[in-house]
């Protein structure tokens, strides 16, 4: 049975509206034309995330999210998103935004990475800002 599920590695963290979060995201997934497979977030500090970096991604830097595809069929979206809630509070604070808020677009951002989104060059990552804007939007 396809599932979203929250998980804490090292961060004493607790998602906002939890049952919301979850329908916003099946939401968007619809949206998407994509089907909800089993999807994991797991909120963790920014040393662990940069580890995550290292050892999988040969990235020696902090990040805010990392996203691993777990699908096995295209339409279909399964994956692991690694969030840095030091990295999200620190983007927020930078930003003036409300941490929630940081924290839904990084949220989006892992999921549309699962979609088949990259933010590689000027023109995806712009595409990726509309989607994720689009997506915030739909937030209520």
């Amino acid at each position: 049975m396809p599932s979203i599920r929250f998980f804490n590695e090292g961060v004493r963290f607790s998602i906002p509206h939890q049952r919301k979060t979850s329908s916003w995201i099946k939401e968007s997934i619809k949206l998407e034309r994509q089907s909800l497979g089993d999807l994991n977030f797991i909120f963790c500090t920014d040393e662990f995330l940069r580890s995550v970096n290292v050892d999988y991604l040969n990235h020696d830097f902090y990040t805010d999210v990392i996203t691993f595809d777990n699908s096995e069929e295209g339409s279909i979206l399964s994956g692991d998103i690694f969030i840095s809630i030091d990295r999200v509070k620190e983007n927020a604070l930078e930003l003036a935004i409300p941490f929630e808020t940081e924290l839904h677009r990084v949220i989006i951002h892992g999921v549309l990475h699962l979609a088949g989104y990259s933010d590689k060059n000027r023109n995806k990552k712009a595409l990726m800002r509309k989607k994720e804007d689009a997506y915030l939007s739909l937030w209520r």
